[in-house]
């Protein structure tokens, strides 16, 4: 036996897989309803737009489980932060709101410069991380529950007071692609630190995303398609590969309709999204028909 295959033999006694997994095997993975996929949209940053993406949802016969805002909730006012939590509520959607303090609106030019964009939308200093949670406590009381997390250390510290009662005990926390996370011994790490959900890199092949399902149970959220800023690419036909290999799959849709992460979507931009979304349905079900959609009113 050389040393890389020992090196595979000792991930699979830990209960990781040996490499990544070309033969692509079903996922038995299922959401608590029995659902193997979920449809999520990004980009909605405030809530007129969220209004029209679920009204124009309603229009195409389709339903979202979670609407996603990525600016950052220090940028919403708390009559737009409970509006949105209400539109969930009657939409029967999960909200997600972006937590506010970020590398790209720090003080720092380090992220700015070719080298620096390696660091994601990672907290420099304790002060910013004592600021991000100041933005889910503030979240939290008007509401909202549902987290996006761009760095590892305040993942952790969330989870602790999430234990300890210090936020509501069913706040959720979704991992940011801006981690820049994918490969299956990075998902369970973040698993273990208090991941409900992951978003692992946008252009992650189905062999990486099959080997990644087989190390976490939580939800990965997968890009169908991106904005121009993260390559522009549109992945609608491999979806339904997708939901067979890395069930239970939050399919994150309509970011191609922007140019940028953190673009101000319009209530046509919105409308756009819902659009992709049932061009993503319709194949789903022209290629794999038998996928179980979760109900509309499932949540976290």
């Amino acid at each position: 036996m050389n040393s890389m295959d020992k090196t595979r033999k000792f991930l699979i006694a830990i209960g990781l897989p040996e490499g990544d997994a070309y033969d692509l095997p079903d996922s038995n993975k299922r959401f608590v309803d029995g659902g193997q996929y979920r449809f999520e949209v990004p980009g909605i940053q405030g809530p007129k737009v969220m209004k029209a993406l679920l009204e124009a949802m309603d229009s195409h016969g389709l339903y979202l489980h979670r609407v996603t805002q990525t600016k950052g909730i220090m940028q919403l006012t708390d009559v737009e932060i409970y509006s949105m939590v209400e539109l969930a509520s009657i939409w029967g959607t999960d909200l997600i709101l972006a937590i506010g303090p970020r590398a790209t609106t720090d003080t720092s030019a380090s992220v700015h410069t070719e080298e620096g964009i390696r660091m994601g939308y990672r907290l420099r200093g304790q002060e910013q991380i004592v600021r991000a949670v100041e933005d889910v406590k503030r979240a939290d009381r008007l509401g909202c529950r549902g987290f996006l997390v761009y760095d590892e250390g305040l993942l952790w510290l969330l989870n602790e007071m999430r234990k300890a009662g210090e936020i509501s005990s069913d706040c959720r926390f979704k991992i940011s692609a801006h981690m820049g996370h994918g490969n299956p011994c990075s998902a369970r790490l973040l698993e273990l630190i208090g991941a409900d959900s992951i978003n692992p890199i946008r252009d992650i092949q189905l062999q990486m995303l099959s080997a990644m399902r087989k190390a976490v149970d939580c939800p990965l959220d997968v890009h169908t398609e991106n904005p121009k800023s993260t390559g522009g690419f549109i992945r609608h036909y491999e979806v339904p590969e997708m939901i067979r290999v890395a069930a239970p799959i939050y399919l994150k849709t309509g970011g191609s309709v922007a140019a940028t992460h953190s673009w101000e979507s319009t209530e046509d931009d919105a409308r756009k999204r819902a659009k992709q979304c049932s061009l993503v349905k319709r194949m789903i079900d022209e290629y794999y028909p038998e996928a179980v959609w979760s109900p509309k009113g499932s949540l976290l």
